[in-house]
């Protein structure tokens, strides 16, 4: 009966620490998106920085070539400049062991021309998706994709 009550226990106690650590990894990964939303933002930056790797990529880009974390803040104070409104809204998150799945819905209204369109004052609303793959409790690599020939069709409409 000893066997039974103890490892009903241990089972309890190994399901909480799972479930803490999968929050943890989620509100980690939150971190990435906050960023997105508030990207000329000094203290996010901080935050995605404490979130990410020391040698965290971003690997989305069809050139081939991966943004390192210093390339990606960069480019994100960028945006804030050109889309001080955008924001990037988690719709899902969904974690399997070191990865952290994610749905998302990126709009804004750029102030410039985006990617070479002119949208005159137009908004965009696109889908993301992105998988994050965390290492020792920090997001090592961030894959994405984002529908922006979808934001240029929007910027383009009539």
């Amino acid at each position: 009966m000893n066997l039974i009550k103890n490892s009903l226990a241990a089972a309890a106690i190994i399901g909480a620490t799972a479930t803490t650590v999968m929050a943890d990894d989620k509100a980690t990964v939150q971190a990435f998106y906050d960023l997105l939303s508030n990207a000329g933002s000094a203290s996010h930056a901080e935050a995605f920085t404490a979130a990410t790797s020391e040698d965290w990529e971003s690997i989305g880009n069809y050139s081939g070539e991966n943004k390192s974390k210093p390339a990606f803040i960069g480019q994100m104070e960028y945006f804030s400049k050109l889309v001080p409104d955008l924001n990037w809204e988690v719709v899902e998150m969904i974690q399997a062991e070191n990865k952290v799945v994610v749905r998302g819905r990126a709009s804004g209204t750029p102030v410039g021309p985006l990617f070479g369109v002119d949208g005159q004052g137009k908004g965009f609303d696109i889908m993301s998706i992105d998988i994050h793959t965390l290492e020792d409790g920090k997001i090592k690599t961030s894959y994405h994709v984002e529908d922006w020939a979808g934001a240029l069709n929007q910027l383009k409409a009539q």
